[in-house]
C-alpha cells in the first residue's frame, strides 16, 4: 500500500497526470483527498493548483515554449513546470522563493539531482529573461486560444453562432470559481426545518437568482454538514435545475428521465411528485446505484424507479404512451462546464457534436412514441453549440410531425423577453453552468 500523500503540490502533479490519463478533475480530486492525509488548508491549495494549471494550461505552454523543448521532457517534469509557472504568475500570496524551493525540492524527491539542476535552470532562467507577451500574438484566434486555454475551433464555432463580444465575454468568465450551489428538499423539509438545520451546520446561503429551490453556499462546509447527511439539500448547479421547472411536473405525472444519472434531476422531479413516480434510465449499474443512494438520502425512493437500460433501447422496453412526461438530458460535448471540468478543453475535437447528434436523436427517437399525447417533453444538454441543441431539435421536429415546440418557461422567467422558444444559459450570465433547454409537446 503507498504511503499517503501529505505535500499539496506533490498531489497537485499526481492528480494532473492522472487528468491526462483520462480522469476527471472533480472526481479525481475526490478521490485523492479521500486516500491521503491532507488538511483542510492543503486540500484547497491543491484543488486551486490543480484547476489553475488546466485553466491556463495553453499560456502556461506558450510561454514554457520559449524556455524548454517539450519533447524532451517526461510529462511530470512538464508538469511540475506548468504548476511553478502557475503559481508565479497567478497567484500573489505564494513568494517566489517558496515556489522555487518547493518546485526544486519535488524534482529532486520524484527524480533526481539531474532533474532538480535543469528544474532550478529554467526557472532561474524564466526569472532572468521574463515571458513573452501573449498579446504580440498577431491572429486574433490563436491570440484569444492561448489567452484563455480554449481550442481555436471553439472560439471560432462561437463567433460564428453569436458574435465576438458574447465570445469574449463567456471566455472571460470560464476561469472564476463556481458557486457553491445547491438544491433544497422542500419535499421532505419544511421552510422552518431546513433554517433550523443549515444553521446547526453553520451554513449561510443566499437564494438563487437562477432556480426557484437553488441557493448558493456562501459560507460554511456543504459536504460534511449534517443537513447534507440528513437530506436537506443536494448539490446541483442552478441552470441544471432549469430542465425540471420547464417540464411542468404534476404532482401525479408519470415521468421519464431517459439518462438520469448521477440523479440530480431525477430526484427534483421526485419532489414534485405524489401520486405519480420517475423512471430513471442509466447505462451503467455502479450510476444506478448511485442514483439510488442519492435518493436514499434526500428520503425519495418512494417515487424513483432507477432501471439499467440504455435509453435508445427504451422503446423495446415501455409500452406506447406510457409517460406524462420525458426528459431527454442528453450525453453531449460539455462545453457549459467548463467552469467546473476545465480538462474538456484539451480532448474534445471539432467533430464530436456531430458525432453526438446521431446519438442524441437516437435516444429522442426511441422515446417519442412513450409519450402520451399532449405531453411534455424537455430536451437539454450542458453544451452551448448548436449543432448538439437547436439542430437536434429541428431535426426531430422534422420526423416528427406529432411534435411541436413551446415556449420554454422557468419559475423565475429567465431571459423572458427572448424571441427563440428554446432557452439558452451562457456560463458567462449567471455564473452557473452553460445549458440548453428545449420544450416539446406531443399533439397527436
Amino acid at each position: 500500500m503507498s504511503k499517503p500523500i501529505t505535500n499539496s503540490r506533490l498531489l497537485a502533479v499526481n492528480i494532473l497526470l492522472k487528468i491526462d490519463n483520462g480522469k476527471y478533475s472533480n472526481l479525481e480530486l475526490n478521490q485523492q483527498f479521500q486516500n491521503n492525509n491532507l488538511k483542510k488548508v492543503d486540500q484547497n491549495l491543491c484543488t486551486k493548483l490543480v484547476y489553475g494549471v488546466l485553466q491556463n494550461k495553453k499560456s502556461l505552454d506558450f510561454w514554457l515554449r520559449h524556455f524548454i523543448d517539450f519533447k524532451k521532457v517526461d510529462l511530470w517534469v512538464l508538469e511540475l513546470l506548468r504548476l511553478s509557472l502557475y503559481q508565479l504568475n497567478f497567484l500573489d500570496r505564494i513568494p517566489k522563493h517558496a515556489v522555487f524551493n518547493e518546485s526544486i525540492k519535488l524534482a529532486k524527491l520524484i527524480g533526481n539531482q539531474g532533474i532538480g539542476n535543469f528544474v532550478t535552470a529554467v526557472l532561474h532562467n524564466i526569472d532572468r529573461k521574463g515571458l513573452p507577451d501573449i498579446n504580440e500574438i498577431t491572429d486574433e484566434i490563436t491570440r484569444l486560444s492561448v489567452q484563455y486555454s480554449v481550442p481555436k475551433f471553439l472560439i471560432k464555432k462561437l463567433i460564428n453562432q453569436t458574435n465576438k463580444d458574447l465570445t469574449i465575454a463567456i471566455l472571460k468568465s470560464i476561469n472564476q470559481d463556481p458557486a457553491r450551489s445547491i438544491r433544497l428538499n422542500n419535499k421532505c423539509f419544511s421552510q422552518a426545518e431546513l433554517k433550523k438545520l443549515l444553521e446547526e451546520s453553520h451554513l449561510k446561503i443566499i437564494p438563487s437568482k437562477v432556480a426557484s429551490l437553488g441557493a448558493r453556499v456562501v459560507e460554511g462546509d456543504p459536504i460534511n454538514s449534517l443537513a447534507f447527511q440528513k437530506g436537506s439539500y443536494t448539490f446541483q448547479d442552478e441552470s441544471a435545475m432549469l430542465p425540471v421547472e420547464a417540464l411542468d411536473v404534476q404532482e401525479n405525472s408519470e415521468v421519464l428521465d431517459a439518462c438520469a444519472a448521477p440523479g440530480g434531476k431525477t430526484t427534483q422531479i421526485a419532489q414534485l411528485l405524489n401520486g405519480g413516480h420517475v423512471t430513471a434510465l442509466d447505462v451503467y449499474q455502479h450510476k444506478i446505484n448511485l442514483i439510488q443512494k442519492n435518493a436514499q438520502r434526500l428520503k425519495l425512493t418512494n417515487w424513483i424507479n432507477a432501471q439499467l437500460l440504455d435509453a435508445k433501447q427504451a422503446s423495446k422496453h415501455f409500452a406506447v404512451e406510457s409517460f406524462d412526461r420525458i426528459l431527454v438530458d442528453a450525453p453531449c460535448s460539455g462545453w457549459g462546464l467548463l467552469r467546473r471540468k476545465p480538462e474538456i478543453r484539451y480532448n474534445r475535437s471539432d467533430q464530436d457534436g456531430l458525432k453526438l447528434q446521431q446519438q442524441q436523436l437516437a435516444i429522442l427517437n426511441s422515446v417519442a412514441d412513450l409519450l402520451k399525447v399532449n405531453g411534455k417533453l424537455v430536451y437539454c444538454t450542458c453544451t452551448i453549440l448548436k449543432e448538439e441543441n437547436e439542430d437536434v431539435v429541428q431535426e426531430f421536429l422534422h420526423k416528427h410531425p406529432n411534435f411541436e415546440i413551446k415556449r420554454v418557461v422557468t419559475n423565475l422567467k429567465l431571459k423572458d423577453s427572448r424571441k427563440e422558444p428554446w432557452l439558452t444559459i451562457y456560463p458567462n450570465e449567471y455564473l452557473t453552468d452553460g445549458f440548453f433547454i428545449s420544450l416539446l409537446q406531443r399533439t397527436k
